[in-house]
């Protein structure tokens, strides 16, 4: 199985994420609280809020907080109002660039994301400008280490339903139909596999690589303004960034 790697991507999110812990707790609040509203407190029934809070557990996000994110999303502790909204638009060089978000203040988080792609010398475009340029899958990753075996972890993702397998220095990555998704995910689980990434994500079906040092120092800047707004849940985009020691 083929594919191209994520992983620097996801690399620099996390570095990124564990540098801003307070902004990442709001962020997986708010995530939490939509799911519940829409599917109801209960996890176990509630597939999108399993989700929501496995990924809140990974970031260490304390369990008081997850609990009363719940109740909020349910109605015991007042009525969530945040609805999902998606801008899109290019970057620098020409990348396509998407944020999700999920706000309370439509016009406050417009603002925001405008403003962002205007200080990088981007332009924010029309709904599905960029967005048909990336498929909707599950992404698994798991870190290179000893105990892993290659061969047996892809036979049993190939097994588990995964539709796409990739490898590289650093580890590799299980992708997934997002209706696969959470089978894939407990099967490897209950193979006791750790993933360093496990949610549903946007992946770009081709990447650009950008060689000025002016587009690449505005393009890190819009996605840590983009990043840096409480509203923005997710900042998706298709360049292919080079990789960090």
């Amino acid at each position: 199985m083929s594919g191209h790697s994520k992983w620097n991507n996801i690399k620099n999110k996390k570095g990124k994420e564990d540098a801003k812990r307070a902004k990442v707790f709001t962020k997986l609040g708010r995530y939490i609280m939509v799911a519940a509203k829409e599917g109801g407190g209960d996890p176990d029934y509630n597939p999108s809020l399993k989700a929501a809070i496995d990924k809140a557990k990974a970031e260490n996000m304390p369990n008081e907080n997850i609990d009363r994110a719940v109740k909020k999303g349910s109605g015991e502790l007042g009525l969530a109002n945040f609805e999902e909204i998606m801008y899109e638009g290019y970057g620098p060089g020409g990348i396509a660039v998407f944020a999700t978000c999920l706000t309370d203040n439509r016009n406050r988080t417009a603002s925001d994301v405008r403003h962002a792609f205007d200080k990088a010398g981007g332009n924010l475009g029309q709904s599905g400008c960029v967005s048909f340029m990336f498929d909707r899958k599950g992404v698994l990753a798991i870190e290179r280490e000893d105990i892993v075996d290659e061969d047996e972890l892809t036979m049993l993702a190939i097994d588990l339903g995964a539709e796409d397998f990739i490898s590289d220095n650093d580890g590799f990555e299980i992708i997934t139909d997002p209706d696969d998704f959470n089978n894939v995910k407990e099967g490897l689980k209950e193979a006791n596999y750790k993933f360093a990434m496990a949610e549903i994500s946007y992946i770009p079906q081709n990447t650009i690589k950008l060689t000025n040092p002016e587009d690449i120092k505005n393009m890190e800047k819009l996605i840590d303004m983009l990043e840096d707004s409480d509203d923005v849940q997710d900042v998706y985009h298709n360049w292919e960034m080079d990789e960090i020691e």
